[in-house]
């Protein structure tokens, strides 16, 4: 189906709106103007926002011959526009006023990520008109564009430390509700952007609820406004959406805590979470030594087509390519007699002129091709050398057994964190085996502390988990009564999102491995009641409002074709292939967007529940170094 809410495209619009100083593009990757030259200046936030999305040969089609970071000393360059994609920052205000009285360009098209608070307006009205500048000012945007888009449907809010944030036991109420609000504010330009006023659903308690509940009163009032992005946005944009409205549906990283620890053998996990893909760039070591850079995005297809395949098809796959490159080649070659020996026939003039004409066309295609199978085979290459090295393979079969028998035997554990991997490996091992199970007597626990402490691995994280994890026992087992004062207790000291880790194991995986969030999307898409999902707060922003928020009416209109899953507190490949696998099982194929807050591999996301464990009073007291990756 053709998906009325493609990110990539919608985002990489607007870019191209900006670069044309806002003029309406008429075509799809075409230019407004093309006479205009001008310069782009972006901060490093607004520079990761346009990396996935726009090459410099993109640039230079839209008329930017030179482009520069707003921090970097820059000289004066006249007689040509400066377009700048900046965050509403003071530091960033104060920049801008300092170009302007220092008159380095003529004009200034100002164009903010969100929307730019007035007391910051103010500043640079002040500051330009104080340095009789103020003329050099020709527009101020705001653009709705703070997220980073690095596939058709998957964003991060690229918003760093947020799990850590969110449950950190000394963060004060005022903390919390700045992040709640940075988080809805990210939100709301995602959907700007899209031109969807979607229906919310979320689990009760803890930040999705904060941000559902306050994402769902800033799209009221904003639709109270005249000319609202909403109605606006929609004429911008070339694809039409559909006329049914998405789902929303937003969770928290403590939903399914096993799913950002885990190893997974698929491709796009693996290059993700081994060799630490970023913003769809990957340095690779070659085979001569030296470093490759290579990118992985849509204009990849074979990134595109095979990374949701496990490892060991990928490899299969690239061979088969690699032979079928082969024989095209000897084809082109036996066509035009390039390597049979054969007599040229005068007679044939016409035919043979025909083959070299075929020849000429098929070589950029052969070449695209072979740099393709090039770049997968070094990338391939690189993952063996680190799965052999590490036993990755061991690490996600045992994983994934792990969670559906609910444990591990206890010698099998033992010669895992004793055995092969890095530090970070095996402490992820140990904690993943603390999810899995759901009572562990406590000397294998302290087994598995004491083979930690053998490996010198720093065990804050395994100590925060168990932490938690004992919390959601007592929570589970206490009596209604006394069980709001734990929960009090427990919201004191470990922050905001105490909810059950390990809400029934068997939850987690099921036998067809499906993860606990891709099986309650699927429930809410659905649209059907559903004890999964019965206790679902349910928010329509373009619905009156109730004396009862959140709770879902007669007017749930399922099922739902399009959905965005939103996870706070860090989120990963895993995740979103799981998402994208389930949206083209569907008959017919659904359309599921995936964001997070930010985009973490299992070492990323275990460093911060350590660091937790640190600020929780587990910090090593065996002087052991931090985690190694």
């Amino acid at each position: 189906m053709a998906a009325a809410l493609n990110l990539r495209q919608k985002q990489t619009e607007w870019i191209i709106r900006i670069l044309n100083l806002n003029q309406a593009v008429s075509v799809p990757g075409g230019t407004a103007n093309e006479e205009v030259y001008k310069i782009l200046i972006y901060d490093r936030f607004c520079q990761d926002i346009l990396s996935p999305l726009i090459h410099v040969k993109d640039l230079r089609k839209h008329g930017v011959t030179l482009y520069f970071l707003l921090d970097k000393d820059r000289n004066p360059v006249h007689d040509v526009p400066a377009v700048y994609f900046i965050r509403p920052t003071r530091h960033n205000i104060n920049r801008v006023i300092a170009d302007a009285s220092g008159a380095l360009y003529d004009s200034f098209h100002l164009n903010f990520s969100s929307s730019i608070p007035r007391p910051l307006l103010e500043d640079l009205a002040t500051g330009t008109i104080s340095s009789d500048s103020i003329q050099r000012i020709s527009k101020v945007h705001d653009q709705y564009l703070e997220f980073v888009t690095l596939e058709d449907n998957l964003f991060s809010l690229a918003y760093s430390n947020c799990y850590v944030q969110i449950n950190d036991p000394s963060a004060g109420d005022k903390e919390i509700e700045e992040i709640i609000e940075k988080i809805v504010g990210g939100l709301f330009c995602v959907l700007a952007t899209l031109a969807v006023v979607p229906i919310i659903r979320c689990p009760r308690g803890g930040p999705a609820e904060m941000v559902a509940s306050l994402l769902d009163q800033r799209l009221r009032d904003h639709l109270l406004t005249k000319n609202n992005l909403f109605t606006e946005g929609a004429k911008f944009t070339s694809s039409t959406s559909s006329f049914q409205r998405p789902l929303l549906c937003i969770f928290d990283r403590n939903f399914e805590l096993s799913v950002a620890i885990q190893h997974d053998f698929r491709y796009k996990p693996l290059v993700h979470d081994v060799l630490g893909l970023r913003l769809n760039r990957l340095n690779v070591r070659g085979e001569k030594g030296g470093m490759k850079s290579f990118e992985l995005d849509h204009s990849d297809p074979f990134w595109a087509a095979n990374g949701l395949l496990e490892f060991p098809e990928v490899a299969v796959e690239i061979e088969t390519q690699l032979n079928k490159y082969k024989k095209d080649v000897e084809e082109v070659n036996r066509r035009t007699g390039g390597d049979s020996g054969a007599e040229f026939e005068g007679t044939d003039l016409v035919g043979n002129t025909k083959h070299l004409m075929n020849a000429v066309n098929s070589l950029p295609e052969l070449t695209e091709r072979k740099q393709v199978i090039d770049k997968h085979t070094n990338i391939a290459t690189a993952l063996l050398g680190e799965i052999k090295e590490r036993s990755l393979d061991s690490y996600a079969k045992k994983e994934s057994d792990m969670m559906i028998k609910g444990g591990i035997d206890r010698s099998e554990l033992l010669t895992v964190i004793k055995g092969k991997g890095s530090k970070m490996d095996k402490l992820r091992f140990a904690i993943m085996y603390l999810i899995s199970a759901e009572n562990i007597p406590s000397s294998e626990i302290e087994a598995v502390e004491a083979a930690l402490r053998e490996s010198e691995v720093d065990a804050s994280a395994f100590q925060y988990v168990k932490k938690i994890k004992s919390l959601n026992v007592s929570l589970a087992s206490a009596n209604s009564a006394s069980r709001s004062n734990i929960v009090d207790w427990a919201e004191k000291l470990y922050g905001q999102s105490i909810s059950a880790v390990t809400a029934g194991v068997k939850n987690l995986l099921s036998s067809d491995h499906q993860l606990a969030l891709t099986r309650t999307v699927d429930a809410l898409m659905d649209g059907k009641p559903s004890p999964e999902i019965e206790s679902y707060l349910l928010f329509d922003p373009r619905a009156p409002k109730s004396n009862n928020p959140g709770l879902s009416g007669s007017h749930l209109r399922g099922p739902f074709n399009e959905a965005i899953v939103f996870m706070i507190g860090g989120g990963n490949y895993v995740e979103y292939g799981s998402l994208q696998e389930l949206a083209l099982r569907q008959q017919p194929a659904k359309h599921v967007i995936y964001g997070t807050t930010e985009i973490l591999t299992g070492a990323e996301f275990v460093d911060q529940l350590a660091l937790l464990g640190q600020k929780t009073g587990f910090g090593t007291s065996s002087g052991a170094p931090p985690p190694a990756h």
